[in-house]
């Protein structure tokens, strides 16, 4: 595998730094770190540290044991206290001062190194870069679907890392370099494997695999990262060899019990399982007339001894609804699944449940359940991989979405409640909460595909964990780290990444009603390919209108489980906010939007500027050869070919089936094929 200069390295590209006067004073102190106490993780951070002046500076870091008489970085951990917390202070030590990192343990001291480095590559001066951080968000993971025949489910960037031909891979140098890219953001937990577990799968969770399982995580140990197992609610039976996998059977509770104790043994530190029960065909507590809270709590008493959690999706709907009963609604489920069990789970049971109540379509409402549960752990379960969203063919900055659910005022108690406080605990006094996403990388050599679809790797990361930042800075970040903060064309892809949500938005699905994809695979358009299924992604579009009724007044109710604050927002056709219209409200194409456009009009016109929006994304990026590396330039200028050509589809076939539908033509004329 080649790599490229920044494109296997990522953001972590430190040749790519630009040193200048603002960050040149860092060549002083870069020469020496000193590390009183050694550790695997504060080894990991010296590591870097002197691999990163190497590749910045070109200098050799000499690794000390003592504070010496010279400028140096010194390693501090100072433990005792919970959470992620790190300092970082420039001691005025004369006559040879000293960047003090100190952590709160040796993860957060590992932290700060990298928060050091991202200040160096941004052009900082060690003035600059002096910081105080506290991360409130416990877990900030990363969910693999990988399989153990090396396929991905919802995989857009090659085979997977981890496995190969039903064998835990060896590659371990590849492994180690995930681990750092992924550490520099702050995550802190990985499952390996798909949550929908198969075959060969099933087994990862026994001696046939622990032993080769336990040498990867060992790697992610090193860099404070917890390794998580996607598991099969019905192992017993498939491994286990008996006739049940109830619950509340003794039997089933004791081979639980056991395999837990034989992860243990292999991987000391192991996190616990991610669980998918009950949906889309998947075996749960359902099958025998248990709740799910008696399912997870089941696994989590199996675990606690070892201090180990069980991540429960709350992805838990009636995949077999009928299109004709229109008073059912798949966006309901969740919270008709999760609320009533409000309190009933074990203090290691975490659910997990997606930003919005479909399937991480482009735009939806945030999912109710956030507010609702009020004595239960939860995480937010984010798709970074772009299944509906491109699928890393198309640029599609994805951090201004979850940016989005984060700042969302829930009204949980009819204040100001953004959900980002209820995952952290703020709101409710929970004891773990996070975040969850669902990753995006393969073997492709520049991980993700898409070079430029790193971003959303980089960005999940971000604001796990600093939730305050902005969209817009996390992408200049993330450009000035990979392409350098002194190379213009930064600030161009820093613009594209901020304009491809939108443009995206507007060749495809209108105003949140979503879903006008090809069935099963999920990319390019088919306006009906799921309007008669089963799943329950229906739009309702006739010759007078399209949109979903999901209001008290006349729909589905499905507004009734935001608090009543929220609720009369969405409920009303006049309040409810007209980029998330068509998924609370069924609308006349004769309807007036604020801006005096049609809502058939607006149809029209969004998808027009989406195609025209890429043919600017490629001209933009046709100014950028030469002033970046060569691979990263010619990979993505060849999706952006790709993409030119789907969005022309798009609004083609969408534009068409919506004159066919009506017989109104286009008002500004433009060619719209009958």
């Amino acid at each position: 595998m080649e790599k490229s200069k920044n494109g296997y390295e990522c953001w972590l590209s430190y040749g790519s730094y630009a040193v200048h006067s603002g960050n040149r004073e860092f060549q002083k102190f870069g020469g020496c770190i000193s590390m009183p106490r050694e550790s695997p993780i504060l080894t990991a951070a010296a590591e870097e540290w002197s691999r990163a002046m190497r590749e910045i500076f070109s200098i050799q870091t000499e690794i000390t044991h003592s504070l010496p008489e010279k400028p140096c970085i010194l390693l501090e951990t100072n433990t005792g206290v919970p959470g992620d917390q790190f300092t970082i202070r420039v001691e005025k030590r004369q006559p040879f001062p000293y960047i003090r990192i100190t952590g709160n343990h040796d993860t957060s001291t590992l932290y700060g190194v990298f928060e050091l480095l991202r200040s160096i590559g941004l052009g900082k001066s060690p003035a600059e870069a002096e910081t105080s951080q506290n991360c409130r968000n416990e877990l900030r993971m990363l969910d693999h679907w990988d399989n153990m025949d090396g396929s991905i489910e919802r995989g857009y960037a090659g085979r997977s890392i981890f496995f190969h031909n039903n064998q835990v891979s060896k590659d371990f140098r590849r492994i180690k370099d995930y681990a750092r890219l992924i550490a520099s953001v702050g995550i802190n937990a990985i499952t390996l494997n798909n949550v929908n577990v198969f075959s060969e799968g099933n087994r990862l969770i026994t001696e046939r695999y622990l032993p080769d399982l336990s040498k990867i995580t060992d790697i992610f140990s090193q860099y404070g990262i917890r390794t998580f197992l996607s598991v099969n609610f019905a192992s017993p039976l498939e491994l286990g060899g008996l006739s049940t996998a109830d619950p509340l059977n003794q039997s089933v509770q004791n081979w639980w019990k056991q395999t837990v104790q034989t992860i243990y043994q292999f991987i000391p530190n192991f996190g616990g399982f991610l669980v998918k029960a009950d949906s889309e065909s998947r075996p749960g507590p359902y099958t025998y007339g248990r709740s799910h809270a008696q399912g997870a709590n089941m696994l989590a008493d199996a675990l606690k001894p070892f201090g180990g959690l069980v991540i429960w999706r709350c992805f838990v709907y009636n995949c077999h609804l009928d299109w004709r009963d229109r008073s059912l609604d798949r966006a309901k489920m969740a919270y008709e699944n999760f609320k009533p069990l409000d309190g009933k789970f074990n203090s290691n049971v975490i659910l997990q449940i997606k930003n919005g109540p479909m399937d991480f379509q482009i735009r939806e409402p945030v999912s109710p359940l956030f507010g609702a549960l009020r004595s239960t752990n939860q995480i937010m379960e984010c798709q970074i991989t772009q299944e509906y969203t491109g699928q890393q063919k198309d640029l599609c900055y994805l951090v201004p979405i979850w940016k989005e659910a984060l700042d969302f005022d829930t009204r949980a108690d009819g204040g100001c409640v953004p959900v980002s406080h209820i995952l952290d605990g703020t709101q409710f006094h929970t004891c773990h909460g996070g975040l969850a996403g669902v990753a995006n990388v393969g073997d492709s050599p520049f991980w993700t595909g898409n070079p430029l679809a790193q971003a959303n790797l980089y960005g999940f990361g971000r604001l796990c964990w600093q939730p305050g930042l902005s969209s817009e800075e996390i992408a200049k970040e993330w450009t000035a780290l990979t392409f350098g903060s002194e190379n213009p064309a930064a600030e161009k892809i820093t613009g594209m990444l901020m304009k491809s949500r939108t443009i995206y938005e507007n060749y495809t699905c209108p105003l949140g009603i979503g879903w006008f994809v090809n069935p099963e695979h999920h990319y390019g358009p088919s306006v009906d390919g799921y309007e008669y299924s089963r799943w329950g992604t229906y739009h309702y579009a006739d010759c007078k209108g399209i949109g979903v009724d999901r209001t008290v007044a006349t729909g589905t109710g499905f507004t009734a489980q935001y608090p009543p604050q929220a609720a009369e927002i969405f409920e009303n056709l006049k309040t409810c906010p007209e980029n998330l219209l068509l998924f609370f409200h069924h609308v006349p194409y004769s309807y007036r939007l604020k801006n005096g456009e049609t809502l058939l009009q607006h149809i029209y016109n969004t998808h027009f500027y989406g195609y025209d929006g890429v043919v600017k994304l490629k001209e933009i990026w046709l100014t950028l050869k030469g002033k970046i590396d060569g691979e990263i330039y010619e990979e993505v200028f060849r999706r952006l070919d790709l993409q030119l050509e789907d969005a022309r589809e798009w609004r083609d076939v969408v534009n068409t089936y919506f004159y066919r539908k009506t017989g109104i033509a286009d008002q500004l004329g433009r060619k719209i094929y009958p």
